[in-house]
């Protein structure tokens, strides 16, 4: 599991369409690599970077985080999400960055709390309607582990983590932490 030093300069299109420039000129890109679209834990962890977001902003910051899954599907949940996905269905950003899949995603004893509470406080929201609930049979499978990037304007990787399991990413404070530890 080894990300690239250097980013190659690229351009991802969110699945609303918006054109992300990585790396950034102007910002640091917090590059996170999530599951599936509907994954409890990712829609919990997001919503902790959606409350956020400004703060986030405000430290020059952008977020973008991909999902495993087809751009219509994770269209489904890009509403009211204030970060840009990416769809990677085919998992080319995945394997060029080394984030894995493996069963200790689900398995690890670490990963179950966080398990227990996504899921606990997904099932109102899906009962009523208010989210879509997850396909049975995720593309790219329920497997996948997350991971996080922090890349400075010139392309190169200033900061990564890569997780030991489902439930195993950056905070908002951690990824703050890291930002500021760039300023001069």
């Amino acid at each position: 599991m080894s990300a690239p030093i250097t980013v190659a300069s690229r351009t991802l299109t969110a699945v609303t369409g918006t054109e992300i420039p990585v790396p950034d000129p102007d910002r640091l890109i917090h590059l996170q690599f999530r599951r599936f679209a509907g994954c409890p834990i990712c829609h919990r962890h997001l919503r902790t970077f959606i409350t956020r977001h400004a703060e986030i902003a405000a430290a020059g910051i952008r977020e973008v985080a991909v999902f495993h899954s087809a751009a219509d599907e994770l269209t489904d949940y890009a509403a009211d999400i204030p970060l840009d996905l990416i769809a990677d269905p085919d998992k080319t950003l995945y394997r060029e960055f080394g984030v894995e899949s493996a069963p200790r995603a689900l398995l690890h004893p670490r990963a179950w709390p966080g398990i227990a509470r996504a899921v606990g406080s997904a099932v109102g929201p899906m009962a009523r309607g208010e989210q879509p609930t997850p396909r049975g049979t995720p593309q790219g499978g329920r497997l996948g582990l997350p991971a996080d990037f922090l890349i400075a304007p010139d392309g190169s990787i200033a900061a990564a983590h890569y997780g030991s399991h489902a439930d195993d990413q950056w905070s908002v404070d951690e990824l703050l932490s890291h930002a500021e530890e760039l300023r001069p």
